[in-house]
């Protein structure tokens, strides 16, 4: 449905040069009752300049003053030769050529990482499909044998932004699920088992070195040689 263009400046030219009623001038521009009455009484929109709607083409002066004389009376746009701009329907992302091919790599680094990830928002963050997120997951994809897990922030298939919000909002329904069984688990008697504290992450640089604190696994034999020496 056509929509008026600035419809708050708008609103503040009809209440300023026309007798409409408050509901008139809302359901015109699309704003609340009240919201006109707040322009009215001078408490929204003070100081801004009214947009005259008959001087864009959006009104005709004979269909203000038919909708003057008529209080029940809606106003109705004038018709525009300016073809209205098509609404692109939401879908994949949109990938470069050239940046396609590091899909799959950035697919198996979202599984990999972010397992809490659906299909479709894997599929929305790189621009690609859940069935290639399918079978990348079921490592059926023909190029399977090249892929290598990677960043899509740092491929440029996404960005940072994206890729937290998405991995908040995956950590929030995975919340709500396990709240909902866990009452459902109570309302059904069941009883529910505590969730282990994950496991303490050990420091890769520390993983390898040697207890100096710990003594030396064959010390006590060499003290042992010497004397029996």
């Amino acid at each position: 449905m056509p929509q008026v263009l600035m419809p708050k400046a708008t609103a503040v030219w009809l209440v300023e040069n026309t007798t409409l009623t408050f509901d008139q001038i809302s359901a015109f521009t699309g704003l609340h009752p009240l919201e006109i009455q707040a322009i009215a009484d001078g408490e929204v929109a003070g100081g801004m300049t009214g947009l005259d709607p008959t001087t864009n083409g959006q009104l005709t002066k004979e269909e203000i003053k038919r909708a003057e004389g008529d209080p029940n009376a809606r106003l109705k746009l004038s018709p525009r030769d300016v073809p209205e701009p098509i609404a692109r329907s939401k879908g994949p992302r949109y990938t470069p050529v050239a940046k396609r091919q590091d899909r799959p790599d950035a697919i198996a680094w979202l599984l990999k990482v972010h397992p809490e990830l659906q299909d479709s928002q894997i599929a929305k963050l790189v621009g690609s499909t859940k069935s290639t997120v399918q079978s990348v997951r079921d490592r059926t994809h023909w190029n399977m044998q090249n892929v290598r897990p990677r960043d899509p922030v740092t491929l440029g298939l996404c960005t940072l932004k994206d890729l937290n919000d998405a991995v908040d909002k995956a950590r929030r329904r995975a919340a709500r699920e396990d709240a909902a069984r866990k009452k459902a688990a109570v309302a059904a008697g069941e009883p529910i088992a505590e969730t282990e504290p994950p496991a303490e992450a050990v420091d890769p640089s520390e993983a390898d070195q040697p207890d100096l604190d710990a003594p030396a696994e064959n010390e006590g034999d060499e003290e042992h040689d010497e004397h029996r020496h």
